[in-house]
């Protein structure tokens, strides 16, 4: 094989910190090799807290206001391209072997699913059906966290062919028979999710050395997403009474948003939130909790870390035994983070703290990767698609908006990004927040409301103290925000102008707000204000005027939520996930 292979490795909902390299309270050999001979990215973040929008923005190299997938439900529209699509047309093989969850568990008349019921739990179907899908030249699917009742597709198939013929027998009614399990699964360690993804990802490679084609393998493990629920004797290999257990400082959610201030009351009313279009809102109800409940979570949620470690470590294992590890980029991330305690949340939802959206980031490339670096520059998943092109060679399409991180993955930062932007259009109009982060500030605005975060990551690495209240640093993180929004824009051909997801209107340059205008256009160095009661002719631009400031620093917001606003909307979310 002359050319670049790629393996990514992802898990899902798992906290930048739960590496061993980072936390001594948890064991990942595997990982931690990895790391050892690649680099890694301390600042790397999700484009979106959940896991359709992102997984989709791997793929596409677009933010999820541009791919069309903006929320849990919804669906990534079959004509946006991916990744796999630039392969093959480059003689590449791609397979995706465990989660796609790039469609809905449901859907209607007007929006297919094939990872929906019933067609998710119609075994004939899926013995017929490898693909393609979302360029992807074969899959192998599944769609169950644990022992939820959603178990199907091609896992279910692999229990069947193991032998497991009773495997309904592990999982929730209405699919299986089990009524709950907590904390230990009683599936027998062979036949869980892990073994499938590692056996099946090495048949593959395995595959792929002996027909000498080069491939992109994505291996897309479930855990540790909850619930926490781990085989023998990964369920038991951690103490609860040797963890740590994060939790709230007394005071910290005083200064912010009405919906952090609600998780902490026993019985909180979100109703707010709720809209016809919508869906479940995820982690919206109360976040109060037990101590020692919670520390048995995290260890069985470390568990579940240490037992994918294993088997990521079983693929490692393969490359090397193949002898492609030379010659096959390796990629280790998670779709987005986690919360076991930090600032009194669990789990995920709106939410924008660095435990939900910064992801553990490795990457291995011998010869081309610095072994054993580490990196503070900000990163993006938005980024993969046009970076693992990049690495093989290939020019990017020009709609992709996300950037190549090539260079700074081997170790030249001077081209790093200076910025990162987090979407998360949670509910269609009622729960639409952004955030945008640099090098040490991060703000956080709320679509048509008055609250919002600010936190300094230099002074305040733990966000404890909102500095919302400080007009001047929000007004210049706002316009910064603006500035960022302008860059990642993406460009319009005459046919995806038609698409029901795609608008030139969201990239507007200019606004009228209560008698004043704004034109910001930074690409043309055009930045005016002008008052049109006063000055109706637009003769004296006011964007320098001292007293001018406060007028200017409003427009600019309306601007950008000006522009939210017009995002499209192309599919309602017609379920919660």
């Amino acid at each position: 094989m002359s050319k670049l292979n790629i393996l990514l490795i992802t898990s899902d909902q798992q906290h930048w910190r739960t590496l061993g390299q980072h936390n001594p309270e948890i064991e990942t050999p595997a990982l931690d090799k990895l790391a050892a001979q690649g680099r890694t990215f301390s600042r790397a973040y999700c484009p979106n807290p959940t896991c359709t929008p992102t997984r989709s923005s791997m793929i596409t190299g677009k933010y999820p206001s541009q791919h069309g997938a903006y929320a849990l439900g919804t669906k990534l529209p079959e004509s946006e391209t991916t990744i796999g699509d630039c392969l093959r047309a480059a003689g590449y093989h791609s397979a995706l072997v465990g989660k796609a969850h790039f469609q809905p568990l449901y859907a209607t008349a007007e929006y297919a699913s094939l990872e929906a019921y019933p067609t998710l739990q119609d075994l004939d179907y899926w013995a017929d059906f490898t693909g393609p899908f979302y360029g992807f030249d074969h899959v192998e699917l599944a769609r169950n966290h644990t022992d939820e009742a959603h178990v199907g597709q091609h896992y279910a198939l692999w229990m069947q062919e193991k032998g497991l013929s009773n495997w309904r027998d592990y999982f929730l009614k209405p699919t299986g028979h089990v009524e709950a399990q907590r904390r230990k699964w009683l599936l027998p360690e062979q036949f869980h999710y892990n073994a499938w993804i590692a056996e099946r990802s090495n048949a593959l490679l395995a595959q792929h050395h002996a027909a000498g084609q080069p491939f992109f393998l994505w291996a897309s493990f479930f855990d540790p997403h909850p619930k926490y629920l781990a085989p023998e004797p990964w369920d038991t290999m951690y103490n609860p009474e040797e963890i740590t257990v994060p939790g709230a400082t007394p005071g910290e959610h005083d200064a912010n948003p009405p919906h952090l201030q609600l998780t902490q009351q026993r019985d909180p009313d979100f109703s707010a939130w709720q809209e016809p279009n919508g869906s479940g809102c995820h982690g919206f109800h109360s976040h109060l909790h037990d101590r020692a409940e919670l520390a048995r979570d995290i260890a069985c949620y470390y568990g579940m870390v240490s037992c994918m470690d294993h088997y990521i470590g079983n693929m490692l294992e393969q490359l090397d035994t193949l002898g492609m590890a030379e010659n096959t980029l390796v990629v280790f991330t998670s779709d987005h983070g986690h919360y076991f305690g930090q600032h009194g949340l669990i789990a995920k939802g709106a939410f924008h703290y660095d435990d939900g959206l910064r992801v553990p980031l490795l990457a291995r490339l011998p010869g081309r990767i610095p072994a054993g670096s580490r990196s503070q520059s900000l990163q993006s998943l938005v980024d993969f698609a046009p970076t693992f092109l990049d690495f093989c060679g290939l020019e990017a399409p020009a709609d992709m908006t996300g950037i190549s991180q090539r260079k700074n993955w081997q170790g030249d930062e001077s081209g790093a990004r200076r910025h990162v932007i987090i979407e998360n259009r949670h509910q269609p109009t009622t729960l639409h927040l952004k955030t945008y982060v640099d090098a040490r500030y991060k703000i956080t605005l709320y679509f048509n409301r008055d609250y919002g975060e600010i936190f300094d990551l230099q002074a305040d690495p733990g966000e404890q103290t909102n500095l919302w209240r400080d007009a001047q640093l929000r007004a210049e993180l706002t316009e910064r925000f603006l500035h960022a929004e302008m860059q990642k824009e993406e460009p319009l051909a005459a046919g995806a102008r038609a698409l029901p997801h795609k608008s030139p209107a969201m990239y507007l340059k200019s606004c009228n707000w209560r008698g004043w205008q704004l034109h910001f256009e930074p690409a043309q160095e055009r930045y005016q204000l002008f008052n049109l009661v006063a000055d109706p002719q637009k003769r004296k631009n006011l964007w320098d005027a001292p007293d001018c400031r406060q007028r200017r620093a409003e427009l600019m917001r309306a601007l950008l939520f000006s522009r939210w606003g017009l995002e499209p909307l192309a599919m309602p979310r017609i379920a919660g996930a």
